[in-house]
C-alpha cells in the first residue's frame, strides 16, 4: 500500500468501519482506542442492537441502512457465527404513527417490506403482547439484530488480518486541535504523525473538541436491562417474536433471545449527561422498575421476571438527532464523525464508507451533517431548548 497514512480514533463501531474502508481503499491505517474494540465503557458495546429501515421521512438513513445491510451480511459470512439475525421488527403506535407513515415511499424505492396489522391480526400473530393502547402497528419484515460487540471486533480483526495497525493508546485532548500540524501526542509521551485524521471517539469527541464539537454533542446516561424469561418458553424468543419498538406507551424498544442472556428492553427517554471514563455503571433504580413495569405491562408473561444483567452506556445526542460528519475549521487534514444520536449503530459500514471517501477527499461532507447547520437555528428553536436543558 502506497496511500495516505490515516489515524483514526476509536475503534468503535464507526471508527472500525473508517478503517476498513480506508484500507480497501489503499490507505496505510493506524486505528487508536484507549480501552480496545467495542470496550463496556464506548457506545458500541453491548451484545445486540436493533436494525430497521424506518425513519420518517429521512430517506438518507433509509439509503445507508440499505448498503448497511448488504455489508453486514457480507462480514457474518465469512465469520465464525452470524452478525445478523433478520428476526423482523415491530411498530408499536398510539394515535401517531407518522414516523413509519412518512417512512412508505423510501421504504419501498429501498426494498424494506413493511406490512400493517389490523389489531386481531396483530393479536393472533402475537399473542405474547398486550396489545392494549395500540392503535397502529407495523411489522417490518426485512428488519432484525445484530450482535454488536462481536461485530465490531470481526471488523477489527479483518483489518488487522490485512495490515493494519491497532494501538492500545490514549489520545492527549490537547493534541487533537493541532493534529494536522504537530501530531498525536499519546498519554505514554510518544506520537502518532499521519496525513490524516478521522476521530470517532463517540462520547470523548467532547473531550478531544471542547470548543467545536462541546457545544454540539451531549453523552447521555442510557440503561438496557435483560429479563429471564420462564422455563421452556419458546415464545419469548427470537424463533417467535421479533425485536420491537413500542412508542404506543412512552419510548421502549426490546430484543428477545439475545443469545440467551434474556430479554433485553430498554428506554429511549435521555437520561443525565455523564463522564464515559469515570461514570459508574450500576444500574439505576429508578430506571430498573420503571422497565419492569413496562415489560409486565407489555408481555405478561414477564410480570416479575427476574432480572439477569444490565449494561449502561450513552448516547451521543446532538440538538437534531443527526449525525456530525465535518472537518476541523483550524485543520482540512482533520475530519470527525459522531453524534450518532443512539441511532447510528446499524448503519456504521455504510458511514465508514462515506468517511472514507470524504477523507480521502472523493465527497464533501453531506451539508446536513456539518457543524455550521446549527448557526442558522434561531435561538428559540425548541430544539435548542430541550438540548441545553442536557446539562454536563
Amino acid at each position: 500500500m502506497n496511500g495516505p497514512r490515516i489515524a483514526v480514533v476509536g475503534a468503535g463501531v464507526l471508527g472500525a468501519w473508517t478503517a476498513r474502508s480506508l484500507q480497501l481503499r489503499g490507505a496505510r491505517v493506524t486505528l487508536v482506542d484507549a480501552w480496545g474494540p467495542a470496550n463496556s465503557r464506548s457506545s458500541s458495546g453491548d451484545e445486540t442492537r436493533i436494525i430497521r429501515g424506518a425513519y420518517g421521512d429521512q430517506p438518507h438513513y433509509v439509503e445507508l441502512t440499505d448498503r448497511s445491510f448488504h455489508l453486514w451480511e457480507e462480514l457474518g459470512s465469512g465469520s465464525s457465527g452470524p452478525l445478523l439475525d433478520r428476526i423482523g421488527a415491530l411498530w408499536l403506535f398510539g394515535d401517531d404513527s407518522s414516523f413509519v407513515t412518512q417512512a412508505l415511499p423510501h421504504l419501498e424505492r429501498w426494498h424494506f417490506p413493511i406490512e400493517p396489522l389490523e389489531t386481531t391480526t396483530a393479536r393472533r400473530r402475537f399473542p405474547q403482547i398486550n396489545w392494549d393502547g395500540v392503535v397502529a402497528a407495523y411489522h417490518e419484515h426485512r428488519a432484525g439484530l445484530l450482535y454488536a460487540r462481536r461485530a465490531v471486533r470481526e471488523v477489527v480483526a479483518r483489518f488487522a488480518s490485512a495490515g493494519g495497525e491497532l494501538r492500545l493508546a490514549r489520545v492527549q485532548p490537547r493534541s487533537a486541535t493541532n493534529a494536522g500540524r504537530h501530531g498525536l501526542v499519546l498519554a505514554d509521551g510518544s506520537s502518532l504523525k499521519a496525513d490524516r485524521y478521522v476521530f470517532a471517539a463517540g462520547p470523548w469527541l467532547c473531550e478531544l473538541f471542547p470548543d467545536w464539537i462541546g457545544p454540539w454533542l451531549r453523552p447521555t446516561r442510557q440503561e438496557v436491562f435483560y429479563f429471564g424469561t420462564p422455563a421452556g418458553d419458546a415464545d419469548l424468543t427470537g424463533a417467535a417474536l421479533p425485536a420491537w419498538i413500542d412508542n404506543a406507551r412512552g419510548s421502549w424498544y426490546g430484543i428477545p433471545g439475545n443469545e440467551d442472556r434474556g430479554f433485553k428492553i430498554s428506554s429511549n427517554d435521555l437520561g443525565a449527561v455523564v463522564d464515559p471514563t469515570t461514570a459508574e455503571r450500576t444500574p439505576d433504580a429508578v430506571r430498573l422498575q420503571r422497565a419492569r413495569v413496562h415489560l409486565g405491562f407489555r408481555f405478561p408473561a414477564l410480570a416479575g421476571a427476574p432480572l439477569l444483567e444490565s449494561r449502561v452506556c450513552q448516547y451521543e445526542n446532538t440538538p437534531d438527532r443527526d449525525l456530525l460528519i465535518d472537518f476541523s475549521p483550524e485543520d482540512p487534514n482533520t475530519l470527525v464523525i459522531g453524534g450518532g444520536s443512539g441511532h447510528a449503530f446499524k448503519m456504521g459500514p455504510a458511514l465508514g464508507e462515506l468517511v472514507a471517501r470524504i477523507t480521502l477527499g472523493e465527497v464533501p461532507p453531506p451539508a446536513i451533517f456539518q457543524t455550521g447547520r446549527f448557526a442558522s437555528w434561531p435561538p428559540e428553536d425548541p430544539r435548542l431548548k430541550a438540548f441545553a436543558a442536557l446539562q454536563r
